[in-house]
Order: C-alpha cells, then structure tokens, then sequence
C-alpha cells in the first residue's frame, strides 16, 4: 500500500514537471513579440524537453500526448500572431510536425528499453530460481552419494565382521564350556578357582563383542513393523534411571503427542539406548540431558537428544557412525555405527552437531508410515 501511494506521488510530479514546462515555454512565446524571431526559434526548441521527458517515462503514450498537446497550444500562436509572416509560419508549422515524431520516437525507444529491462529482470529472476534449485539439487546428490558411502563401506565391513564373528563364536563356546568345567571342578577354596571365574567372564564378553558384531553385520529389517517411539523411549529413561540418580544427573523429556512410527520396538530400543548411554557416559556427572520428541509439517518424527557436556571435536563429527570409531579406552566403535544402521534400515536419518549452549546433540528422523517410508524410496 506504501509502495502504491509513493509510486502514485512520483507520476503527478512528473505530471506537474511536464506541465509547468510547457505553460512556461507558451507564456514565454505568447508574450514576445513576433519582432524578437531569434527568442521564438529558441522557445520552440525548448518545447522538446516535456516530449522527451513525457516520452521517456510514460513510454510511446506519453510522447504522442504530449507531443498533441504541444502542439493544440502553440498552433493558435502561429496562426494569429505569425499571420503577416508566411516563410516563418511553415517553419513553424513543420516544427509541430517534428514534435509529433519526436514524441513518437522517444516513446517507443524508451518503451522498447522498458520492455528488455524488465526482460532481463524476468531472466536473471529464472536463472536465479535455476541456479537455487541445481545448487539444491547438487546438495542432495553429495548428501546421496555419502550415504551410499558409507552404505558400501558398512555392507562391507558387515560381511567381514559376520565371517569373523562366526569364526570366533565357536571357539568361544569351547573355551567357556572348558572353563566351567574346570570351575566346577575345583574346590571352592582352590586358587585356581578364580582364575577360572574370571576366563568364564572374558569369554562372556568377548561373546557380547561377538553378538554386536553380528547386529552390525544383519540387522534384521521389515517395513511392515510398527512401533511407539515414546513408549520404548520411556522404557529406556527408566531402564537407565538408577545411573542417572548414581551420577547427578537429571533428563528433561519434552514429549509431544506424536504416531506410530516405522521400525521394530527392540531394534529402536536399542537405538535409545546406545544414543542416552552415550549422552550419559559424556556428562559422567552433575549435567542434563534434553529430549524432545515433535512432528514436523511434513508429518515426519523428530527426536533430538542433546548432553550438556563437553562436545565433539569438530573434526570427529563425521567419524562418530564410522564402525570401529571410537574414543573411548573400553569401547568398540559399534554402538553408533549399528544405531546408524538400524534408522537408516527404516528410512530413517540420524545426525549429530555441537549445539550452541552445551555438548552433543543428536537428531533422529522417522518416517511415521510404511507408505511414506516407501514413498521416501521412490523419492529418492
């Protein structure tokens, strides 16, 4: 509205402008006398300044107006006061026609410069959407051709931890099974007893190493399963709850209503598990960690967890779902490469960033349908 009232200003100055020229420039002829020609022939020459500027903003329309108008009121001048004067009256009467042309040509260059200005303004604004959309377009395919990455890089590394972890299981359950004979056999009081107790314990886990190992290698997938984020989420706050009272530290859960979403219960319980275990073992004490669990326009299940404590450094942020990446002395690298394939199994995204005010803070995405899940794939 502001924008229409200053543009509607500007077109009665310029209005005024051209009329005020052009009064002034006929008061100027009709009162000299026809004795001083030498002024007249310079105030018909001034008579082009309103048509060329009446041309140049209002475009061939406003030439040929002003270029009528021009001349209405200046042949009566002409014709009664240059009456005794014939060779100077033509004169005259041709510069009218000139006015015409003038206001004509003026018009349509400056309508034709209008027209491929805002051609061009009308080209840079689709190169300009072209350019936004082949830069998104480009984002995506880098963003595609990392997951399928790192896709290779973790059905490859699958394969080769579900042949070892075959390799070692047997002679694992061998050396257990030896081990509890060998406990079983000796007196309660023997020295050697112990000894026993703890391969028996070794044995356990190597075998529990052995197991993520095989959960990395085949993760067990059906779209068809459905669960409720928020219940297995609070399972997992309670099944942690004793560790969070031992070190101090409280989870604020922001739970909004949200639907079922695609993947399985124990999969995605799993998945809670390892990111809260991780978010607790980061705080080790006297810290917070925030959950928040939200539906986006697209209908899609947002759930971010986010420690208040020290971080990841920058340049370990893309090596945190890489198997076998750890920086922990007693870890195995495996928790957030098998949560990243379990989500990414059902469509799913995960994600982690430094936050502003505090540490870690990781973001999953579920699909709340199979049909979206799959529509995704299509998508994609």
């Amino acid at each position: 509205m502001l924008q229409e009232i200053k543009i509607h200003k500007q077109i009665i100055g310029k209005l005024s402008l051209i009329s005020l020229m052009i009064l002034v420039v006929t008061i100027m002829h009709y009162f000299t006398g026809t004795e001083y020609s030498n002024y007249h022939g310079i105030y018909r020459r001034l008579y082009y300044l309103p048509i060329i500027l009446s041309g140049f903003w209002f475009g061939i329309r406003g030439g040929i107006l002003a270029g009528i108008a021009i001349s209405a009121i200046y042949a009566p001048h002409i014709m009664i006061q240059w009456e005794h004067h014939p060779a100077v009256r033509l004169e005259q009467i041709l510069e009218i026609f000139l006015y015409n042309i003038i206001g004509i040509l003026t018009g349509f260059l400056s309508s034709q410069i209008n027209y491929q200005r805002l051609r061009a303004e009308k080209n840079m604004s689709h190169l300009s959407e072209s350019y936004t959309k082949l830069k998104e377009q480009a984002d995506m395919i880098v963003e595609i051709e990392d997951q399928l990455r790192q896709a290779d890089r973790l059905t490859a590394l699958g394969e080769l931890s579900a042949g070892l972890a075959h390799e070692i299981r047997n002679p694992l359950g061998s050396i257990r099974g030896t081990a509890e004979i060998l406990y079983d056999s000796l007196p309660e009081d023997h020295r050697h007893r112990e000894f026993s107790k703890i391969l028996i314990n070794e044995v356990d886990r190597l075998n529990q190493v052995v197991e993520g190992f095989l959960n990395f290698a085949r993760p067990t997938t059906n779209l068809q399963n459905e669960f409720k984020p928020d219940e297995v989420l609070r399972e997992v706050i309670q099944l942690t709850h004793q560790q969070t009272i031992k070190n101090r530290i409280k989870i604020h859960w922001e739970n909004d209503s949200i639907p079922l979403a695609v993947g399985g219960a124990i999969q995605f319980k799993q998945v809670f598990l390892n990111l809260i275990l991780n978010a607790l073992q980061a705080i080790q004490s006297d810290g917070d960690l925030w959950i928040e669990s939200r539906l986006t326009e697209s209908e899609d299940i947002i759930l971010t967890f986010r420690d208040s404590g020290p971080g990841i450094p920058e340049e370990l942020l893309d090596k945190v779902f890489n198997p076998f990446f750890t920086t922990k002395s007693n870890g195995t690298g495996l928790g957030l490469a098998i949560t990243y394939r379990i989500v990414q199994s059902y469509c799913g995204k995960i994600s982690v960033v430094n936050s502003l005010n505090s540490g870690a803070e990781f973001t999953l995405t579920l699909k709340p349908t199979r049909l979206s899940c799959l529509s995704k794939d299509i998508d994609t």
